[in-house]
Parts: structure tokens; C-alpha cells; sequence
């Protein structure tokens, strides 16, 4: 038998933890529980979890820089919890590999509901169908079910999964000139708030780690429209066919 999907929740507020641990229980996880940066080290150091719910502020450190830790030591999906106004954190929270983010105070519906978009996305068990297929382009080949770019030489870019889901968005569509609010339902399922960035941040860290080296050679940017592939895209089956 399977086991259920392993969730850390660090927050430093016990309300929230207890809060969290019996909905995400009731919803099937397996959840453990830090109030602190030093507590949230040590049980992803003992029960290797599946996912973090994570809380920017916390007493002893920044959610931040143990995001930022966990991208550079090993690959983790992330939920980020920020207060509402905390722009400015949501934003550099993506930039260092978040995989999402939850505006402070939230429901916990949400929160199951971009537990599993995140644990979906990141474990390759999405559209089977689709997955049958890989890509090339500008150079770079594609394989959706290993979640991996390479270029043309073997090297591996690595790309967290917001990152990678965007560009099989594009894939998928090429030459499509796909809008802000289309990117973000497409990739997380959710609408977009006025002033939320994050595609906007998504497509600089994917332009910049695919060496796009001047605008419009990978990526054309459409002023009040969107962003659109500008590169042909070849589409094959395992094994070469197209």
C-alpha cells in the first residue's frame, strides 16, 4: 500500500499547527508539526517529508532563508504563508523556489486544494496521455515524465517545478500567445489578484536559466497580452517518433 503524502507545517503559532494537523489529517496526510526554524531542520533531517507548509516569520529565522537552503541542498516542494501585504516576500519567495504561496488568513480548503496541485505537479503524475510526448526547442530537449531539461550538450537545467510547469505550458501551446491570468490558472489552477507578480517573476527565472540572452530570443513579452513562445517547438514520442 502507498503511503500518504508526508507534511510539515512550521508555523510558530500552536493555533495553526493544531488547526492544520487535524484538517490535513482528516484529509488523508501524514503531517508533523515545528514552530521554529531549529525544529523544521531537524524533522526534515529524520522523516524526509514530501511537502512544506511553510511560515515566512518565524521566532529563531526567516522561512525564507530555509527555502533558500532547501533549493541549494536538495529539491522540496514549498508552500510559502504570508501575511497579506507581504509582497515583497511572495516575490523573493518565488525567485528562490517556492513552488506557491497563501496569503495569511486562509482556508484551509485552499490550502489542501494547492497541496495537491504542488504534489501533482512535482511528483510527474499528471496526464499520463500527455506525458507521452517530448519536446525540443532553441536547442533544448524535454522530457515531461522526468520533469527534465537538458541542453544540447547532456547538461541538465535545473528548474524547480513552478518553473518547469511553466514552460510545459508553453510547450504544449507553441506560438500561442497565452495572458498573465491564462499562465496562472494553467500552471496553478487559481485566478489571478490585481497585483500579483508571480508569473511575471516565474518568467524572468525561466528566461534567465535557459540563457535567454536578449529579449524576444526565447520568450516575446506582449505588452498588456502576455507572453508568447517565439521558437519553433518539435514534438516527438519516446524513442524518436514525431
Amino acid at each position: 500500500m502507498t503511503s500518504p503524502p508526508h507534511i510539515l507545517v512550521v508555523d510558530d503559532d500552536p493555533e495553526i499547527r493544531s488547526l492544520l494537523a487535524r484538517y490535513l489529517g482528516a484529509q488523508g496526510f501524514r503531517v508533523s508539526v515545528a514552530a521554529d526554524r531549529r525544529e523544521c531542520e531537524a524533522r526534515i533531517a529524520d522523516s524526509a517529508p514530501d511537502l512544506l507548509v511553510l511560515d515566512v516569520m518565524l521566532p529563531d529565522g526567516s522561512g525564507l532563508e530555509i527555502c533558500r537552503g532547501l533549493q541549494e541542498r536538495r529539491r522540496l516542494p514549498v508552500i510559502l504563508l504570508t501575511a497579506l501585504k507581504e509582497d515583497v516576500d511572495r516575490i523573493i519567495g518565488l525567485e528562490i523556489g517556492a513552488d506557491d504561496y497563501l496569503g495569511k488568513p486562509f482556508n484551509p480548503r485552499e490550502l489542501t486544494a494547492r497541496i495537491k496541485a504542488v504534489l501533482r505537479r512535482t511528483s510527474g503524475t499528471e496526464a499520463p496521455a500527455e506525458e507521452l510526448r517530448h519536446y525540443a526547442f532553441a536547442g533544448f530537449d524535454v522530457i515531461p515524465e522526468q520533469r527534465r531539461v537538458t541542453r544540447a550538450d547532456g547538461s541538465e537545467i535545473d528548474l524547480t517545478g513552478a518553473e518547469f510547469d511553466l514552460l510545459k505550458v508553453f510547450l504544449e501551446r507553441p506560438g500561442r500567445l497565452l495572458s498573465r491570468d491564462q499562465l496562472l490558472d494553467l500552471t496553478q489552477g487559481r485566478d489571478r489578484d490585481p497585483l500579483d507578480r508571480s508569473i511575471d517573476v516565474l518568467m524572468s527565472r525561466l528566461r534567465r536559466k535557459l540563457g535567454e540572452t536578449e529579449p524576444g530570443a526565447i520568450f516575446k513579452t506582449v505588452r498588456n497580452g502576455g507572453y508568447q513562445l517565439a521558437v519553433p517547438v518539435q514534438a516527438r514520442q519516446p524513442g524518436g517518433a514525431r
